[in-house]
């Protein structure tokens, strides 16, 4: 079996998901040689400036597909959550391997067990205008920072006094082994997540039918409908890499639960939607709760934040 190529980001949390991925594949395909090709993006770049100023989209994935399709990477690894809903002509999504940890979790200086208890007026890191609504609209008395760099970075800044919380994806601090941090989680249902937030994908050429073939081993078929149906609320609202959007969503017993929110950063106006059907309607739900909240009026806040 010939070696295959894997582009990634090269921080330690792409590197470690860029590892789950290769492991896998590796399990289904003995013998298989994975060969990790670490690549900077444009987001890596620029890791000073805060995620809404950056313009375009795709700045962490764009440079990945880049050498996809050029023909110097077989196989690209990325945070679901950091796709573009569109995919570039050329390019598939071969695989989402199981999610874990979807939700957010708020990391603070001082122990605490709910959003309720941190103090007023916290000062608050998150480059995430999704993160930003949602606090603001729960605790509009917080003062919300900008912060960027990676996990570790962010933790040191938290230590040494810059904030008293960040806000960060619990999956990330479980890849990279971190358990020992206070604070608390947020209910994934109450404090929706980013579309395919806590998933792997992984990407190819679609003209790589062995590679796909090979990606089709690893698939989690429930993570990919779950992500898919929250993927499809980004695709119909449009709100491109700013937008102030969260989506989660979730099957059980042949039934799926869909929720969304399109807000202004600011927390108010807040909008949010969510329904149940069947597992087997997944993308004609996500259409309903797009729809929905386009009805109320979510696409003026998209055309000034998006």
């Amino acid at each position: 079996m010939k070696k295959r190529r894997a582009a990634t980001r090269g921080s330690k949390l792409a590197l470690a998901q860029t590892h789950l991925a290769a492991e896998a594949l590796r399990k289904a395909h003995p013998g298989l040689v994975i060969a990790i090709q670490p690549v900077q993006t444009a987001g890596d770049q620029q890791g000073d400036v805060p995620l809404w100023k950056l313009e375009g989209v795709g700045f962490f994935t764009s440079r990945l597909e880049q050498e996809l399709l050029a023909g110097r990477a077989d196989f690209a690894v990325h945070s679901l959550k950091d796709l573009p809903a569109e995919m570039p002509e050329g390019l598939v999504i071969g695989a989402v391997l199981q999610r874990f940890y979807p939700e957010d979790v708020m990391v603070c200086r001082r122990p605490v067990r709910g959003l309720e208890e941190v103090a007023n007026g916290a000062r608050v890191g998150t480059s995430s205008v999704r993160r930003t609504a949602q606090l603001l609209h729960l605790r509009p008395d917080l003062v919300i920072e900008p912060i960027r760099g990676n996990v570790e970075t962010r933790l040191n800044k938290l230590a040494d006094g810059d904030y008293d919380a960040v806000v960060l994806a619990r999956a990330g601090l479980e890849r990279l082994g971190n358990r020992h941090w206070q604070g608390f989680c947020f209910d994934v249902w109450e404090f929706l997540p980013a579309p395919g937030q806590g998933a792997i994908a992984i990407q190819a050429r679609s003209d790589d039918p062995e590679m796909i073939d090979l990606l089709g081993s690893v698939h989690h078929e429930r993570t990919g409908l779950e992500a898919g149906a929250e993927r499809r609320v980004l695709a119909r609202l449009h709100p491109g890499c700013h937008g102030p959007v969260g989506a989660y969503a979730e099957i059980k017993e042949g039934k799926i639960r869909i929720a969304a929110f399109v807000a202004d950063p600011s927390g108010h106006p807040f909008l949010r939607e969510e329904i149940c059907g069947r597992a087997d309607n997944a993308l004609q739900c996500a259409d309903q709760v797009a729809d929905a909240l386009l009805s109320k009026g979510a696409r003026k806040f998209l055309e000034n934040h998006g």
